[in-house]
């Protein structure tokens, strides 16, 4: 289904998107950046430890690989409603373990641990850089990102495997996807003062480390008429940044009926149950003090929350060619057809009639088209923040995103003009 306004392709959106994935190799990074880009649309930091004041402003909260960022138009009151934005910093890949200096016949490895749901064998035989955050034995934190040819997962030798070809490949999680790094002997300490010393941190001083590799080729436009765009981490960095750039020009924009919020969450890949998780009380919690922050009590947020609405922005499944039985046979969604409603009724996303409604008329008022998703009744469905987000908060949700292709792989595919127009109807929802 799609609206039959007019609407006009802009590549500057991603080609900044690009420039968005490139920066953002760890949920840290990606929080980093938005937040970057919401000091200069002026909004301002503030810490869950201060009094928050009731000013009319743009203000946003940092906690881990999380982001909360809202603005308080003039005029608002205490029960104004929310229009929220909810999306993920984090995807799947392989992260360091406590541990990670390991090796064997001479090769010198790095033990890591599988993230989410990575598509394994899209990770080997790839360049592949390290990227997080260390924490400091003061309790600082420091930014660190080795984005050159670092890592690589070797595969086997189809020689030493005759069976990969009429059997598959296979993949052990802890005994395959070790990746190499160097030759010698294991030294323990090793990664983290090779990383000491990459970022001119002294010897000794870093305590803990939350890092995770990342594929170091760029994001790129593909095809013959560079209609689609290849890169990593579209799940769900794609939606971070259309959701970012939605708030801030909303925040350009007085006499707002609601308050626009960006949630971007971490570890929805495992499950969202984290304190920076989806179904953890940070979200909540910044809207409770918002309300009490302007006057209001436990009546004014129960106002506000009942007529608040959140879209669940994430990447959703274009109909693959060579296996298009795997989806359902009416709904094909297709790379720059413009955004996707994703719908199921057993509530592993939370969109109903009246949420379905709500986003038609912001496609609408943006001018730009729309699809549905559901699922093959024979597959199972993917889930995402929206379930959570509605029950925990008792908030009317409906999940949306972009359709692509190889979701959870390294690098994963989707329309190079649909990044736009989800922005469009982001901006459109938050007007109202």
């Amino acid at each position: 289904m799609s609206t039959s306004a007019p609407y006009r392709f802009d590549r500057r959106h991603t080609d900044d998107l690009m420039t968005f994935l490139a920066a953002a190799p760890s949920p840290y990074h990606a929080v980093a950046v938005a937040a970057e880009r919401l000091e200069k649309a002026g909004f301002r930091q503030v810490w869950e430890t201060d009094v928050w004041d009731a000013s009319a402003s743009g203000k946003y909260v940092i906690r881990g690989g999380a982001l909360i960022a809202w603005h308080v138009p003039e005029g608002a009151h205490p029960h104004t409603p929310f229009r929220i934005l909810g999306a993920h910093t984090d995807s799947p890949n392989l992260r360091v373990k406590p541990r990670p200096d390991a090796g064997a016949h001479g090769w010198r490895q790095i033990a890591v641990e599988i993230y989410g749901g990575p598509l394994l064998n899209s990770w080997l035989d790839r360049d592949l850089g390290l990227a997080g955050r260390l924490t400091l034995r003061d309790g600082s934190h420091r930014l660190v990102n080795i984005d050159r040819p670092l890592l690589r997962v070797p595969q086997l030798a189809i020689h030493l495997d005759r069976t990969v070809t009429s059997e598959g490949l296979k993949l052990d999680k802890q005994r395959h996807m070790q990746p190499i790094w160097g030759l010698g002997e294991v030294h323990e300490g090793d990664l983290i003062h090779f990383l000491e010393e990459e970022t001119g941190i002294g010897h000794g001083e870093v305590a803990g480390w939350d890092l995770m590799t990342h594929s170091i080729e760029p994001p790129a436009y593909l095809g013959r008429d560079r209609e689609l765009l290849a890169g990593p981490r579209l799940d769900n960095l794609l939606s971070v940044h259309a959701a970012t750039a939605a708030l801030t020009a909303a925040s350009a924009t007085p006499d707002l009926p609601y308050i626009p919020v960006l949630a971007a969450f971490d570890h929805e890949e495992n499950g969202s149950q984290a304190d920076t998780g989806a179904d953890g009380p940070l979200l909540g919690s910044v809207l409770e003090r918002s309300v009490f922050a302007r006057g209001g009590a436990y009546e004014d947020r129960a106002r506000a929350f009942a007529a608040t609405v959140c879209l669940s922005s994430d990447v959703g499944h274009a109909v693959h060619p060579n296996y298009a039985e795997r989806h359902d046979p009416t709904h094909h969604p297709r790379p720059n057809g413009g955004p996707i409603l994703k719908v199921n009724v057993n509530q592993r996303y939370a969109t109903d009639g009246s949420g379905q409604a709500v986003f038609a008329a912001a496609c609408e008022r943006a001018g730009v088209p729309w699809q549905s998703f559901v699922s093959n009744n024979a597959m199972p469905c993917g889930t995402t923040i929206g379930p959570i987000t509605a029950a925990r908060h008792g908030i009317r949700t409906v999940d949306i995103g972009v359709a692509c292709l190889s979701m959870h792989s390294a690098r994963e595919l989707c329309g190079a003009d649909d990044p736009y127009l989800l922005a469009n109807a982001l901006t459109a929802f938050l007007h109202g």
